[in-house]
C-alpha cells in the first residue's frame, strides 16, 4: 500500500510539475475527464484566426465571382499579424485551402518607421489602405516586375491614384522573422522569391485576381 501510495504522490508531483513548466512556456490548464492537460493559447489563436481567414477566403470567392474576377485563386494581406511573420496568404478558392504564405510590408504614413498601426486612402498619405483590389496590369519600374492595384472600396478607392502597386524589394526577407521587417510608402511589397510565386498564379488566369488587405 505504501509503495502504492508512494507512487501515485510521485505521479501527481510530477503532473503538478509538468503544469507549472507548461504556464511558464504560455499554455493553459484544462481539466480533461478528471485529468490535468495543457492547451497551447497560441495554437488556439491561431485556429481561431484560421477560421476567420477562411471564411473571409470564402467572401472574397463570392465578391470575385460577381465583379468578374477569378474564383479559383484569391490573396488575403492579414495585417494585424506581427510584419515579420507570414501574412500574405494565397488561397485556394475552390477549397479554402492555403496554397502559399510570405512576408509583406506596410505603409509607414511618412514616417521614419511607424511604431502604432495606422492606415489612410488621401493621395500621398504614405499609408497602407485596408479594402478589396483588383490585381491589374503588370509592367517593371523602379523595383522591377510590378503589378498595379485598383482598390474597390471606399477605404481603397485612391490606391491607383497613389501608385499603390504589388511589388517586391530586397530588404523583405524570404522567411518569417524575429523582428519588424522594412516599411513601403503604402505598396504591398513582397520579397522577390515570394512574387515569382504570386506571378505564376497571376499570369496563367484570364481573370483578375482579387486581393483584400484586412484588419480584424
Amino acid at each position: 500500500m505504501r509503495k502504492i501510495a508512494f507512487s501515485a504522490l510521485l505521479l501527481l508531483a510530477l503532473g503538478l510539475t509538468a503544469a507549472v513548466c507548461s504556464l511558464k512556456k504560455g499554455n493553459l490548464p484544462v481539466i480533461r475527464n478528471g485529468k490535468l492537460t495543457t492547451r497551447d493559447a497560441a495554437w488556439q489563436q491561431q485556429l481561431i484566426r484560421r477560421q476567420k481567414l477562411k471564411n473571409k477566403a470564402i467572401a472574397l470567392r463570392d465578391f470575385a465571382g460577381a465583379n468578374g474576377m477569378d474564383t479559383t485563386v484569391g490573396f488575403l494581406i492579414h495585417m494585424s499579424i506581427h510584419s515579420g511573420s507570414y501574412r500574405f496568404f494565397v488561397y485556394d478558392l475552390t477549397s479554402y485551402t492555403l496554397l502559399d504564405s510570405g512576408l509583406v510590408t506596410h505603409g509607414r504614413c511618412n514616417e521614419r518607421f511607424l511604431s502604432q498601426k495606422r492606415y489612410g486612402n488621401t493621395v500621398g498619405c504614405g499609408c497602407t489602405s485596408l479594402g478589396r483590389y483588383k490585381i491589374g496590369a503588370k509592367y517593371h519600374g523602379r523595383f522591377g516586375l510590378a503589378y498595379k492595384l485598383h482598390g474597390l472600396d471606399r477605404s481603397n478607392s485612391n490606391a491607383f491614384k497613389r501608385f499603390v502597386v504589388l511589388h517586391s524589394h530586397s530588404c523583405v526577407p524570404s522567411s518569417d522573422v524575429p523582428y519588424p521587417i522594412c516599411q513601403s510608402d503604402g505598396c504591398p511589397t513582397v520579397s522577390p522569391g515570394y512574387l515569382q510565386r504570386l506571378s505564376k498564379m497571376i499570369d496563367r488566369t484570364s481573370q483578375p485576381i482579387a486581393l483584400e488587405i484586412i484588419d480584424e
